[in-house]
Parts: structure tokens; C-alpha cells; sequence
């Protein structure tokens, strides 16, 4: 059973989010605050969140920040819902790394597709990376992109490649490293061309066999 965090400040529609995605069939648990949100994502460990953008003290932005940053919450996708339907208000909200913005009141449809979508992309992400582990022995240890330099990365080039490996998109990056996501595309061109690879998907089997090999557990 997938499991779902809804960290929402209104009470009525936090439940209603609940209701519609428990008769799904999914596991879901509720925070009323932004503060709330980060102590639930970190001991619930949700296979997806849903966040509101507006709320006290600590609000949706500074939530997706503080998860993105650790480990252990940094992969989880995180749909922004809010009451503001303005282009910029959404584009900052994906430049911060969200994968998808639903617009209040949404629709039940429309979260559920958005829901099942961002699922299957990451439960298809986890099924390649398996595969490719199965297929080529990868046990891949991604504590540091030290490892990485070895391809003749520069450091900040092997920590984006680091990143790249656990499918983490071009935002997500910019965010877990503290730079902005030009500078990330840029890293990444630079990638491909000294690898001498055109995809992400190459570039990601490459840094596995490298992650996998017993020098980088030293």
C-alpha cells in the first residue's frame, strides 16, 4: 500500500484530501502545519506528499527546502497545492523542485491522475535502477561523488552526477546543492561531453558501475 502525507492547514480540505485518497486505497497520514509536515515526512517516510503552498510559520516552499536537503527525504515526490493559479507562483514552486502544482479547489480527478502519475514515475525510476543493478551486479554506495571525479568530473560535476544516479531531475539538483538550474544543465553538459554520452539514462549506468566498485566503500 503506497503511503501518501497531506500537510495542509485547513482542517476541511486536509480531510477531504484524506478521505478521497483513503477510499483509493492509499495509506494517509495528516499534518495541519508545515512544521508538522517535515516531523511526519521524516518518521512516516510517504511514498509522495502533498503540501500546501500558504501557511503559517513554516510554509510549503521552506518545507519542500528543508526535505529536499536531507537524504532520506530528498527523492520523495512532492505535489504543491494551493489556492494561487498564477504562472510565476507555480514556476517558483517548480524551481524549487515540486513535481507537480494543483490548483484549489482541485478536482478529484485531477489529484488522483497527478497522484498515480508521480507514483508510476518513481516507482519506473526504481524499476530501471534495480534492473540495472540485477542485469550488470551494480551495488552502488552513493554516501560521497568522490568516486565520480574518477571519470575526470570536476567535484561539482561528480555531486550532480551523484544525484543524476538516484534520479533526482535538473530542479531537485539546483536545490539539494545550493545553485540554480542553469548552472545544473550547464554541469550536466559537461558531463555528457567528457563521458562521451548523450543521456541522462547512459550517464546514470556509468556512474553505478562506478558507485559499485569496492573503492568507493573506503
Amino acid at each position: 500500500m503506497k503511503k501518501i502525507l497531506i500537510i495542509e492547514d485547513q482542517p476541511q480540505m486536509r480531510r477531504n484530501l484524506g478521505t478521497i485518497l483513503e477510499m483509493e486505497g492509499f495509506e494517509v497520514k495528516l499534518a495541519e502545519d508545515g512544521n508538522a509536515g517535515v516531523v511526519q515526512a521524516r518518521a512516516f517516510q510517504p511514498d509522495l506528499i502533498i503540501c500546501d503552498v500558504m501557511m503559517p510559520e513554516l510554509d510549503g516552499h521552506a518545507v519542500l527546502r528543508t526535505l529536499r536537503s536531507e537524504k532520506a527525504t530528498a527523492t520523495i515526490p512532492f505535489i504543491f497545492l494551493t489556492a494561487k493559479g498564477e504562472k510565476t507562483d507555480q514556476r517558483a514552486g517548480m524551481n524549487l523542485g515540486a513535481d507537480d502544482y494543483l490548483t484549489k479547489p482541485v478536482e478529484r480527478t485531477d489529484l488522483l491522475d497527478s497522484v498515480r502519475m508521480r507514483l508510476e514515475r518513481r516507482d519506473a525510476h526504481e524499476t530501471e535502477l534495480e534492473s540495472a543493478k540485477a542485469s550488470s551486479g551494480f551495488n552502488p554506495n552513493f554516501e560521497s561523488s568522490k568516486p565520480l571525479e574518477s571519470l575526470g568530473l570536476t567535484p561539482r560535476e561528480a555531486e550532480v552526477l551523484l544525484w543524476v544516479a538516484q534520479g533526482k531531475s535538473n530542479g531537485s539538483i539546483a536545490i539539494l546543492l545550493g545553485m540554480a538550474e542553469k548552472t545544473v544543465k550547464k554541469h550536466m553538459g559537461s558531463i555528457f561531453t567528457k563521458l562521451g554520452m548523450e543521456g541522462r539514462n547512459a550517464a546514470t549506468v556509468c556512474a553505478l558501475e562506478i558507485l559499485s566498485l569496492p573503492s568507493s566503500r573506503e
